[in-house]
């Protein structure tokens, strides 16, 4: 079997279509089903039943279509430690990560590493955090940097950093130059919450439900972006962690003030790797990193 025709192959599963996947891999038709009918040879049995509307998998072609393109993943991501032990310090990180938020601590980190490495090449994916641990099963993921993550079978959990949602003000609130603000401060003002599919949402939810205070938000938004341009424009406050606000902290827009009491909102940024494949140098150099950044951002 050639690698060639599970490559055409993996290719149409993508596309659903003979022509599309000739078009993307830049080949004749004929080309993508001479190498399907290689593949069914060496099977012995059909792989895909072909129509004007397409071409539908057999059982035979579920089965292949299932682990054809984490084998080629693997090859890929064996070529590039191949390329490792060369001393070459080029390649590409794929990282899935969880949530706006995390989106915003990730991307000063991806930002100072590039300049540090300006040969690799970077590609992240912003997900819900169990469609990025199924990455990271998958071979689709070298990383995950996850906020309220799952916990999953097949993924280890490689550092974990404990961060706290504090009340996000704009400079100047009445309440901002407070040491903390009560939850019953909090519920008084108009809030700028995300919407109840993030899992921030529902601890946010629980904690007011506790202490039998009712939640009712002025606007509820699924971008961290909607929910900083809203407390800039003092139309309200959010809750957040510091550090996905921090550059507007350093420039004296926004401030940061703890919630009162113990209880609070507390969650981890987990970075997570699969435990049974090898980092290739850019995603282990990437993952010292992104583990030193956080230490750094969260001490004391």
């Amino acid at each position: 079997m050639q690698l060639r025709a599970l490559m055409y192959f993996d290719e149409l599963v993508r596309t659903n279509s003979m022509r599309a996947a000739a078009e993307n891999l830049n080949v004749a038709p004929t080309a993508v089903s001479r190498q399907i009918e290689n593949l069914e040879y060496y099977f012995g049995s059909p792989l895909v039943e072909r129509s004007s509307r397409g071409v539908k998998l057999t059982a035979a072609g579920e089965l292949l279509a299932a682990r054809a393109g984490k084998t080629l993943r693997e090859l890929d991501h064996v070529h590039q430690l191949i390329d490792d032990l060369k001393g070459l310090q080029r390649g590409r990180v794929t990282v899935y990560a969880n949530g706006a938020t995390v989106a915003n601590l990730l991307a000063p980190v991806l930002a100072q590493f590039s300049l540090k490495y300006p040969k690799l090449r970077f590609e992240v994916h912003i997900t819900s955090a169990r469609q990025a641990m199924e990455a990271l099963g998958a071979a689709e993921a070298d990383l995950v940097v996850s906020l309220f993550a799952p916990k999953v079978s097949g993924v280890k959990v490689r550092s974990r950093t404990r961060i706290s949602y504090d009340v996000i003000f704009p400079s100047g609130h009445a309440l901002a130059a407070q040491p903390e603000v009560s939850l019953k401060e909090l519920a008084s003002l108009p809030l700028a919450l995300p919407d109840k599919s993030f899992a921030a949402r529902q601890a946010f939810d629980t904690l007011f439900a506790d202490a039998g205070i009712e939640l009712d938000p002025v606007f509820i938004t699924s971008s961290l972006e909607m929910l900083k341009e809203l407390v800039l424009g003092h139309a309200a406050a959010t809750l957040l962690p510091a550090l996905s606000v921090a550059r507007e902290i350093r420039s004296g827009q926004m401030v940061a003030i703890p919630l009162a009491g113990k209880k609070g909102i507390h969650t981890q940024i987990d970075l997570c790797v699969a435990p049974d494949r090898q980092l290739s140098f850019a995603a282990s150099k990437l993952a010292d990193f992104i583990e030193r950044f956080m230490r750094e951002a969260t001490a004391g």
